[in-house]
């Protein structure tokens, strides 16, 4: 089983990456992930760190926690990670980001590792999952867009000596009705 979805952010790569990279970010994005936390004292991303999320599966349940390794970790390039059953990784999870255009192109792939495991999945219910993980996908990597497209419009306004774009909206807003 594996898939992957790639969307097209209007931001730089490490501005991306910052946020994908942090995972107690993830719950924000994550159609299933409400809850995670870095282990063993890590605080930040490394290769190896240890970390753990509280999944509602399909929104509705069951409800679990699992733990997780990072895989990848190249600022503004990958971040990756395996999720655990023991010390063996069951599904592994990676972000791609590539310079394109004005922005950066964002590839969220998932796959299971091969094996039994994968094969049972597989026959039972693993082309349903497969549709599921990939719209999820969508879903997390356009929460990633709106948050890190806003932070940079918000940018913009401040160099203006304004608040945030909402402002600067208000502002255009209200001259575009003085001039009609």
């Amino acid at each position: 089983m594996k898939g992957s979805v790639t969307v097209h952010m209007n931001a730089r790569a490490d501005q991306v990456w910052n946020l994908i990279a942090d995972i107690c970010n993830t719950p924000k994005y994550s159609p299933e992930v409400f809850e995670s936390e870095w282990l063993d004292g890590a605080t930040g991303p490394a290769l190896g760190a240890l970390f753990r999320g509280h999944v509602k599966r399909n929104e509705i349940g069951p409800i679990y926690w699992t733990t997780c390794r990072v895989t990848a970790c190249e600022p503004g390039r990958e971040f990756g990670f395996a999720v655990l059953a023991g010390d063996k990784a069951v599904n592994n999870w990676h972000y791609a980001l590539a310079p394109a255009g004005d922005g950066t192109d964002v590839t969220e792939t998932f796959w299971m590792t091969p094996g039994l495991l994968d094969t049972v999945f597989g026959i039972f219910g693993g082309q349903l999952r497969t549709r599921r993980n990939i719209r999820d996908m969508r879903t997390t990597l356009n929460r990633i867009k709106a948050e890190v497209e806003s932070k940079i419009d918000d940018e913009f306004a401040k160099n203006l000596g304004l608040e945030s774009i909402d402002q600067l909206r208000g502002l255009l807003r209200g001259q575009l009705e003085q001039e009609t």
